[in-house]
């Protein structure tokens, strides 16, 4: 994990089953599929070859569902903790009985795993990642896929058992370029992950992918939440990677 001290840089029934079934398939093709109460749903991402993500237009409040009435859950922000640009995996668009548009979007921060609801004017125009990051806590190996072909993949350190490394589906937010900090090796890729224990990056608990200055502990479970790599992986790794690269830790 990064210290205070690093400085980075940007860079039912049958029929019933049946019919739930079609529905199911039709919705993970990105098919719109209509509710009763009027609101049509259909996916943005398919979080492996195709993900959508963009970045906030304004400060808007994240809702619990697609409707201005509905709970808050978060409010969008323009910077991460390390002061870079915030951005937003989009994962479903609803368009609703009075023609407004919504996105669902992952909402980086504790609990992991937070989604919620913003009008689609509150993002910008969709960007899209053909990458899919999988790390692998039991083989202790982190592989990239383009377009659903393995192009690279490199041994790890993950966290130890005291400070674990949080499992679940996550993304890229920023890439960084450390100055003056061996010890995180040349590059960093900030996630969307939070620690669930203890973390020394900045902003309280941010999950890192980056190098190191002990080679010799990968693979192996030496960190404190953050996924460590070789520098050369890394350097390569922050090559191919771009920003949304959905990430899975399994």
């Amino acid at each position: 994990m990064l210290s205070p001290g690093a400085v980075f840089t940007r860079r039912p029934r049958r029929g019933a089953l049946t019919c739930l079934l079609c529905l199911a398939a039709l919705f993970a093709l990105g098919a719109p599929v209509a509710h009763a109460q009027g609101t049509v749903v259909a996916s943005l991402s398919n979080l492996r070859t195709d993900t959508r993500w963009a970045y906030p237009t304004t400060a808007a409040v994240v809702r619990r569902a697609p409707s201005p009435h509905s709970a808050a859950v978060a409010r969008l922000r323009f910077l991460t903790v390390d002061d870079q640009a915030e951005l937003y995996e989009a994962l479903r668009s609803a368009k609703t009985a009075a023609k407004q548009t919504w996105v669902e979007i992952e909402v980086p921060g504790r609990p992991n795993g937070r989604t919620g609801w913003v009008p689609r004017a509150a993002l910008s125009a969709f960007s899209v990642s053909h990458e899919y990051l999988r790390v692998d806590e039991e083989s202790l190996r982190a592989t990239l896929y383009k377009e659903g072909k393995a192009i690279f993949s490199a041994p790890v350190g993950v966290g130890k058992a005291s400070t674990v490394t949080p499992k679940g589906h996550f993304y890229v937010l920023e890439k960084l370029v450390s100055v003056n900090a061996p010890v995180y090796g040349p590059f960093a890729l900030g996630t969307s992950a939070y620690a669930p224990t203890l973390s020394e990056w900045p902003g309280g608990g941010v999950v890192g992918i980056h190098g190191t200055n002990e080679p010799q502990l990968i693979p192996g479970r030496p960190s404190h939440g953050c996924v460590r790599m070789r520098d050369q992986d890394i350097a390569k790794l922050f090559s191919l990677v771009g920003l949304g690269t959905p990430i899975d830790i399994v």
